[in-house]
């Protein structure tokens, strides 16, 4: 993690040419964050590599989302030649720690992050961003079959694993409900609690610039159903009702859920592997066990038979979770 050589003189040229700069953190694509510290004052930079990385998209969500009273970075600085952004710090004050140094906070969070999703979905969406509707959700959970299923020496039908996903998506597109912003990865490693800030506002939005217009059920179940950490089914479920009862959804909405979360998960399954395959980032392999252990109770559902029956039919128990724990994979 070295910073890119311009950036001493993209800080030195707005006012931060005093500042020292360490390490903060990467992700799974090519941007990397770094802690600019100055006298009196902090500020993260992000370097978004042209032509791997547009920070544009970064930018017009935060503003869109600080302009409807949520907490996204404020921008401070820009390069979009180079792609590098000066953004606000939010601090070191993170959910998912948090949660995990004091658990019996949990329920107060995750209803906090769900009234920030109610807030967020009354308002109309986003202009200008991608649609992610049937296509895009058919498209994606084929990573399953593209990646892991080649991984796991496991030859799939998967004409029969399209027209399975199909007819459980395919209700869900067209179930009427009103299309929302769609932050895509929402969850606790990308939820900051900010200092000073109280309700909604106090969690500080990470990792949002593959925004799209959506289903409103897909940020929810990002949030509780979490590749990185467990979240209590009792928890789930009290918040699903949590967000039935504030916005006035019904059964319709809570298919939807069990539908996107499944999708959601059985493409993860398949984004996991290729990021280990393929970039050789072994340690997103550790989180397959929890993977599984989502996409088997989110099979559980009844809406969700056709799927289940093709996983029942391609994919043997040896090849699930246990493949990963036991053999370590």
């Amino acid at each position: 993690m070295i910073p890119p050589d311009h950036a001493p003189a993209f800080l030195a040229a707005h006012g931060w040419g005093d500042a020292q700069i360490r390490p903060l953190a990467g992700d799974a694509s090519f941007r990397r964050y770094f802690r600019v510290t100055a006298p009196g004052r902090q500020a993260v930079l992000m370097d978004a590599p042209p032509p791997h990385e547009d920070p544009r998209p970064f930018i017009a969500v935060a503003e869109w989302l600080c302009a409807r009273g949520l907490t996204a970075p404020a921008i401070l600085a820009r390069d979009l030649d180079k792609g590098l952004l000066l953004i606000e710090d939010f601090g070191d004050i993170r959910l998912r720690e948090t949660l995990d140094a004091a658990p019996h906070d949990e329920s107060d969070h995750y209803a906090g992050i769900t009234d920030l999703l109610v807030h967020l979905h009354s308002e109309p969406p986003m202009e200008g961003l991608p649609v992610h509707g049937l296509d895009q959700w058919l498209d994606e959970v084929m990573l399953f079959t593209d990646w892991y299923c080649p991984a796991m020496d496991i030859e799939p039908d998967r004409d029969a694993f399209r027209a399975a996903w199909q007819a459980v998506l395919a209700p869900v597109e067209a179930d009427g409900l009103p299309r929302v912003t769609v932050l895509r990865d929402y969850h606790a490693e990308n939820i900051m609690l900010v200092p000073g800030r109280d309700g909604i506002a106090h969690y500080g939005l990470l990792d949002f610039q593959d925004a799209l217009v959506g289903h409103p059920a897909y940020d929810l179940a990002s949030v509780l159903e979490d590749a990185r950490r467990d979240v209590s089914p009792a928890v789930e479920a009290a918040m699903l009702d949590r967000y039935v009862a504030a916005t006035g959804q019904g059964e319709a909405f809570r298919t939807a859920y069990w539908a996107l979360a499944a999708q959601r998960n059985t493409r993860i399954l398949g984004v996991f592997v290729r990021l280990w395959k393929r970039d050789g980032k072994e340690g997103y392999r550790r989180f397959q066990p929890r993977m599984w252990g989502l996409l088997e109770r989110d099979l559980a559902h009844p809406a969700l038979v056709p799927v289940r029956i093709w996983f029942d039919a391609n994919v043997p128990a040896a090849k699930r979770a246990e493949a990963w724990m036991e053999r370590g994979i």
